[in-house]
């Protein structure tokens, strides 16, 4: 930093004092030429030390009585070069206070201009010096007034708190480009966000640009902003470099499989990232392959979230080798790729050989029943695992019951939680629940709930059971009615309905037999005849007909469009 006043002529630096002869206030010649030839005399306290390229002044100064000095000599200042005081004058070789009064007594024609001089040096300068701005707003205004952007008014009002979230301010590559260089210098943000948006690759050039300077900033968020391979490109130099950052979110950044080559060199260079965040990108099996190796290196990360991405097959396989063989990282999220079984196999070894993991979450990855049965033997001698997620996995209650029974034969789990989302679960599943947690009590079970109900029996209609039991015991419809009309008048009231159904031994509700009075008294006069009876079961049958012939033109519908 400079602070660079201009008084009468003088030009002071910090750590530097330059004078210009030519410009000075004293246009007495004598004056010029005597400071222009000054050197390597001690005038009181004051030392001026002569420079070792300049012969013409060692000279010189042997011909001038410095402290004596009238004026009356005429020295000519062209064939002498301009001096800076600074080559002559050091702070270890004198005491300013005492120098600036010896020389101010001299009454020589040089009082005047070293008092201006000390003046500038040891005390005007104090007033004038800008003090550093550790914000980097006004590098940030003068940025954008070059780069022709117009300042973020939020940036400005919040640029000196720790944390800094720009969110969603749609910058571009143009709108960082200033914020960057400013920030080059903030002491104040520890944490900025960045996050969507729409940098691209040039504005994610700017933002690694910066990062590589800034050695303040902890957590970097740079989420949807599609930055893309080229960001990735510079990842190595960055972490190589960074000494700061602890955390790193790449979310949403279209990285693919050839990102992940750049990305895993990356990994395994950072010596101070423990934080890695590359969730919702295009990293498929190649890029499971190439990162795998790249994690069982890495002495650093302690939690990386490798989530919604396509790792599938070897890639899979190559991850959980990576996780297996990684000594320091404590959570891992693998949900939302595709893992299957093959994956669920290299998971269940990785558990057997881990002894440091915490929380593992599988969540979504295609795990069968088969692949929950494996990774619980994995489950069966891990001693460390906390957390496990696996739900919106199709391995149903079996798989589930198997994770559980695992567990219920490793005495030394210590696992707190395990989360089943949207898997439902049956009655086995819960007694095995509750013997866990006899062993584990403060393990927190959450599924999908209970599986579904077995499905009612379809209610049939009560005409219909009439109608079974009649051909059951081989009767006629008029027996039936006989046995009922008990007073012989050929018409049934609802009390002798009733009684008759009971006699006849039919299981119907009451709320079936009003159904069967109310289809069969057509009237409504309150008594059911032989020919209102006879109506109604021709009735159902008609009805009976339609439907089956309705399920039936359905059933060669469907039957059809899948031809």
């Amino acid at each position: 930093m400079s602070c660079a006043p201009t008084v009468g002529g003088l030009k002071k630096k910090v750590g530097r004092l330059s004078i210009d002869v030519e410009s000075l206030k004293h246009t007495d010649s004598h004056h010029k030429s005597l400071l222009t030839g000054l050197s390597g005399k001690q005038v009181g306290g004051f030392l001026v030390r002569t420079p070792r390229k300049s012969k013409e002044h060692q000279n010189l100064v042997s011909q001038l009585c410095i402290s004596g000095y009238d004026g009356t000599r005429e020295l000519s200042p062209s064939n002498l070069p301009v001096i800076d005081p600074e080559d002559y004058v050091s702070d270890d070789d004198l005491n300013v206070q005492q120098a600036r009064e010896e020389l101010m007594n001299q009454g020589s024609p040089l009082s005047e201009m070293y008092g201006s001089i000390f003046e500038m040096r040891y005390g005007e300068c104090e007033d004038t010096k800008e003090a550093y701005d550790h914000t980097g707003k006004t590098t940030y205004i003068e940025a954008c007034k070059k780069i022709g952007v117009i300042p973020v008014s939020y940036f400005l009002r919040n640029m000196h708190n720790p944390k800094l979230i720009m969110k969603h301010h749609g910058l571009g590559p143009q709108g960082v480009k200033p914020i960057c260089i400013s920030m080059v210098s903030n002491t104040h943000v520890v944490k900025l966000s960045l996050a969507d948006n729409w940098l691209g690759p040039q504005g994610g050039q700017h933002v690694s640009e910066m990062l590589k300077e800034n050695c303040f900033i902890q957590e970097m968020d740079l989420s949807d902003n599609r930055v893309g391979q080229l960001f990735a490109e510079t990842l190595v130099d960055l972490l190589s470099v960074n000494i700061t950052m602890t955390k790193l979110v790449l979310s949403g950044n279209e990285l693919d499989d050839k990102a992940a080559i750049y990305l895993a060199e990356a990994i395994m260079v950072t010596n101070r990232l423990e934080d890695l965040v590359i969730s919702h990108n295009k990293f498929g099996e190649k890029a499971g392959i190439v990162l795998g190796p790249a994690i069982a290196e890495n002495m650093t990360i302690k939690s990386l979230d490798l989530s919604w991405n396509h790792i599938r097959r070897k890639g899979a396989v190559a991850i959980a080798q990576g996780i297996k063989h990684n000594m320091f990282l404590k959570t891992v999220n693998l949900s939302w790729n595709g893992f299957g079984l093959d994956g669920a196999i290299a998971i269940g070894d990785a558990l057997k050989a881990n002894s440091v993991l915490d929380e593992l979450d599988i969540s979504n990855n295609r795990i069968t029943a088969e692949g929950a049965v494996i990774i619980g033997k994995g489950l069966a001698v891990n001693e460390n695992l906390k957390v496990l997620k696996m739900g919106k996995n199709p391995m149903q209650t079996a798989g589930c019951y198997g994770i559980l029974a695992a567990l219920l034969k490793n005495p030394n789990s210590v696992m707190k939680r395990l989360d089943f989302s949207d898997i439902l679960v049956n009655k086995d599943f819960r007694e095995m629940a509750q013997q866990v947690k006899e062993q584990l009590p403060d393990l927190n079970i959450h599924t999908g709930g209970d599986s579904l109900p077995t499905r009612p029996k379809a209610r049939i209609h009560p005409m219909l059971k009439l109608r079974n039991y009649i051909a059951k015991h081989d009767l006629k419809l008029i027996d039936v009615f006989n046995k009922w009309d008990t007073d012989k008048s050929m018409s049934v009231t609802y009390e002798e309905f009733v009684a008759g159904v009971e006699e006849l031994g039919l299981k119907l509700e009451e709320e079936e037999i009003n159904t069967l009075i109310h289809e069969l008294d057509k009237d409504g006069d309150g008594e059911i005849n032989y020919s209102e009876l006879v109506a109604g079961e021709t009735d159902f049958t008609e009805k009976e007909r339609k439907m089956k012939s309705i399920i039936s033109g359905f059933k060669l519908a469907v039957i059809e469009a899948k031809a």
